[in-house]
């Protein structure tokens, strides 16, 4: 069984986990929602929990909603930059920063200009990080419920029709799901407890060669539910 999922930028430990254990499909044609991971995700500071928020070019007016893939990003401010001096200054002395810095650092210095398009690439230099190969499969138009087989929802000629598991509901940031995460040593752990579904960059530069094993282990409940 495939897993339909939003593209977000530098995913959580949840949404990372299930990439690491299932066939991913990727939601390309939804509209995009305020409040949500598609640009944002949370890292751990000597503070807590902190939020990287990426600022987006705003439609309003007689144009109404936008697809999530026709969003572009607003970079007239130097977000950019502040986001990675923030992930230096939070994971500069975590075991695995440096091992990591220059595979994530490029995705700091290149302006992009839509933010599906980078949502990907953060995904996917994740996915090198990890030694894992990413899924390249995505839908081809948009069903708010999930009623129908893969081959109608994505043009894969050949291939038998299949039940998808419908996982979109991770990129609600309001939604709350406890999934029993497993703990590892953080950064700042002597200073607060610890900080659960973070974005993978927190398990990355934390636990570094180790992550995917974390992940592939840990328990997805609501498979079953």
């Amino acid at each position: 069984m495939k897993t339909l999922l939003h593209p977000t930028y530098f995913p959580n430990i949840l949404t990372f986990a299930v990439v690491s254990q299932r066939e991913i499909i990727w939601e390309v044609e939804d509209n995009y929602q305020k409040q949500t991971y598609r640009n944002r995700c949370h890292i751990c500071t000597d503070q807590g929990k902190h939020l990287l928020s990426i600022p987006i070019q705003h439609v309003g007016g007689k144009e109404g909603r936008q697809k999530h893939k026709d969003v572009k990003l607003d970079n007239s401010y130097p977000w950019m930059r502040q986001h990675w001096r923030t992930l230096e200054t939070a994971y500069r002395t975590s075991p695995y920063f440096e091992f990591y810095e220059d595979d994530i650092v490029p995705l700091f210095e290149k302006e992009q200009e839509f933010l599906l398009d980078f949502n990907l690439k953060t995904i996917e230099t994740i996915c090198d990080c990890l030694q894992t190969e990413m899924s390249t499969e995505k839908t081809s138009h948009y069903e708010k419920e999930l009623k129908i087989s893969h081959t109608e929802l994505v043009e894969v000629q050949g291939q038998k029709p299949e039940t998808i598991f419908d996982a979109r509901f991770l990129v609600n940031a309001k939604k709350k799901i406890d999934f029993g995460q497993s703990e590892y040593t953080q950064v700042f752990g002597d200073r607060h407890a610890f900080v659960k579904n973070t974005s993978i960059l927190d398990l990355l530069f934390n636990e570094g060669p180790n992550s995917i094993s974390y992940l592939k282990t840990q328990e997805l409940t609501f498979y079953d539910a």
